[in-house]
């Protein structure tokens, strides 16, 4: 940035360096101008078309109980790597093979092992009511397996991050399974694949004691729990590809075994809570699933249209459909892995088969729909791919992309394009059986840059079309959306790009031995958001939000306010720019 403000001559601006001064501003006030009027006289936002009636802003507010939210997770911000007994985790194991940008490793990532009050105080400070994290299985039990020992310095750093949450009015949304696999787990039993030879539960029941023994330790205060997070992530990316850890490569069937093994999981973890803590602790239990909508690229197509619903009932529905629909993969995924089966000459699907016991035990095991969910893709049909390398990603039997207009983030496979989340919503309203629906993800990335990206307008814009595009799912379409959680709260460790994209409404500097964190722009903007719990007509808040609108959506003032036109407009335009921003970093700060 402040190479960029030198190329156009403001000599005052060249020692812009955004920092956190004691009274609570982003940066001292010189700066701030400075860093505003860089803004002013270079920032074009491209975020799509503009569709005048699909993506107007709607003013309102979410309900009074509205959960608002930020998130991490064990591995990308504890650091402690192998603080007191902890035991390695499947990561561990990646990050040391040098397999990540940078040779970069999540050792020390944030040390929120030693800061998380500092974290704490980050959440009070925007004023949240609710926090996402997750618990690391092998900071618990070093080996995965509760008979090996337990490690009570984990369970004491557990028991002061909920204390400090909890002392700050904060509740704690807790997840179980954030990918980091105890590594002795998938040495003893192949993980999720699950290979025992005598014991075809062993994996099940291993999740089920570690599910037990969080809620016994940590369940009268924790009343959110997640078994795991995006099992997508974790089966496709984990065990079929094996890019990700633990890095098992059979694209062929390890993603469909891998998954299998999660829903019974999942399952067990959930009945475990039913039948023991549910009537003493009151609290729910639900699943985080992520997913890209997938719209059709030609709407007018039927086969689009068909393959954009295999698209989603083969990422959502592989693990949505037995959990909250019926007990059983969608009929559409059963019926394409069959027709592959006898075009690959096999003598049983690769997709498992869930017994009558397994699909009653696995039915209706979710108190809320959990959902992650960032971009949309553009499908078409491709039916049928026949391959002598079946995998995943083929036995859709459809093709992918993106509209020429959707902007990309710094991650290649975020693409903006708000009016998804809203579509995805109704899909889970009308497939699932109108669930309560907890958005336990949503954010948008940055690279990685010196100096920083702090004025992040990219990632306000992002949050402002996106909330307001699940605002209209909750109060238009009447989706019981019950939470939004950002991703994430600070920078972190974005596993297999190391620290090369940050997600984070706060700035950690992982050259500081400290870890730093630095308040960006985005976070402001977070806190107005969560303070007047959405874009309350004639508020002071969503008059700038309307200044700001056309500017997120790249297009004019005209074309949003048809009363405006001409260079007169345009140019209101640029100064209601100006002014909106200076009032979210600025006057909105306090």
């Amino acid at each position: 940035l402040r190479r960029r403000i030198s190329v156009l001559g403001y000599r005052p601006c060249r020692q812009f360096v955004p920092v956190s001064v004691s009274n609570g501003s982003i940066m001292g006030l010189g700066k701030l101008i400075c860093a505003l009027l860089f803004v002013f006289l270079t920032y074009k936002s491209v975020h799509g078309a503009y569709d005048k009636t699909r993506d107007a802003l709607l003013k309102g507010t979410f309900p009074d109980d509205f959960i608002w939210s930020t998130a991490t997770a064990a591995y990308q911000i504890e650091g402690g790597w192998d603080a007191g007994r902890k035991g390695p985790s499947v990561w561990d194991t990646l990050s040391h093979q040098g397999k990540v940008a940078n040779g970069d490793t999540g050792d020390v990532a944030c040390d929120s092992y030693h800061k998380y009050p500092e974290d704490v105080q980050l959440m009070k400070q925007m004023g949240l009511k609710y926090y996402r994290f997750s618990i690391s299985w092998p900071r618990l039990f070093p080996t995965g397996e509760q008979q090996d020992g337990v490690n009570q310095d984990g369970v004491d750093y557990y028991n002061n991050v909920i204390n400090e949450l909890k002392s700050n009015d904060i509740e704690p949304m807790v997840t179980l399974f954030h990918w980091d696999l105890p590594q002795v787990l998938q040495d003893r039993y192949g993980g999720f694949i699950n290979n025992h030879t005598t014991n075809r539960t062993v994996i099940h029941d291993l999740f089920g004691d570690y599910a037990r023994f969080c809620y016994q330790n940590f369940g009268d205060r924790v009343k959110y729990w997640i078994t795991f997070n995006e099992p997508w992530i974790t089966a496709w990316l984990g065990y079929g590809i094996g890019n990700f850890a633990p890095q098992h490569n059979d694209p062929a069937e390890g993603q469909y075994i891998a998954a299998h093994n999660i829903i019974l999981s999942h399952a067990k973890a959930y009945h475990i809570y039913d039948d023991e803590f549910r009537a003493t602790q009151n609290g729910k239990v639900g699943i985080t699933l992520n997913c890209d909508w997938g719209t059709p690229k030609d709407p007018d197509d039927p086969k689009s249209v068909e393959a954009a619903e295999r698209y989603v009932q083969f990422f959502l529905g592989w693990f949505a459909n037995p959990i909250y629909k019926n007990g059983d993969y969608p009929e559409v995924m059963k019926a394409t892995m069959e027709r592959k089966r006898v075009e690959e000459g096999r003598a049983t699907s690769r997709l498992p088969v869930f017994t009558a016991e397994q699909m009653a035990y696995v039915n209706h095991t979710g108190d809320f729909f959990g959902l992650n969910h960032y971009t949309t893709v553009e499908v078409t049909d491709a039916s049928p791919i026949i391959t002598d390398n079946p995998n995943y990603d083929t036995d859709k039997d459809v093709g992918v992309g993106h509209a020429p207009d959707w902007p990309r983030a710094a991650s290649g496979w975020l693409y903006v394009v708000p009016w998804g989340i809203r579509n995805l919503l109704g899909f889970i309203r009308n497939e699932y059986g109108d669930p309560d629906v907890y958005i336990t993800e949503n954010g948008r990335s940055d690279h990685d840059e010196d100096p920083p990206i702090m004025m992040d307008m990219d990632r306000i814009c992002y949050y402002m079309m996106y909330t307001n595009e699940v605002m209209k799912a909750r109060n238009v379409d009447n989706v019981k959306v019950k939470a939004y959680t950002a991703w994430s709260l600070m920078d972190n460790f974005e596993w297999l790009e190391g620290y090369t994209e940050r997600f984070g409404l706060h700035y950690v500097d992982f050259n500081d031995p400290n870890r730093t964190r630095y308040p960006k722009a985005s976070s402001v903007f977070f806190k107005q958001l969560v303070r007047n719990n959405g874009y309350p007509a004639n508020s002071e808040f969503t008059k700038y939000v309307e200044n700001m609108w056309y500017f997120c959506h790249n297009t004019t003032e005209a074309e949003v306010y048809p009363t405006t036109t001409g260079t007169a407009g345009q140019l209101s335009s640029l100064s209601s720019l100006f002014i909106a921003i200076s009032a979210v970093v600025y006057r909105f700060i306090a």
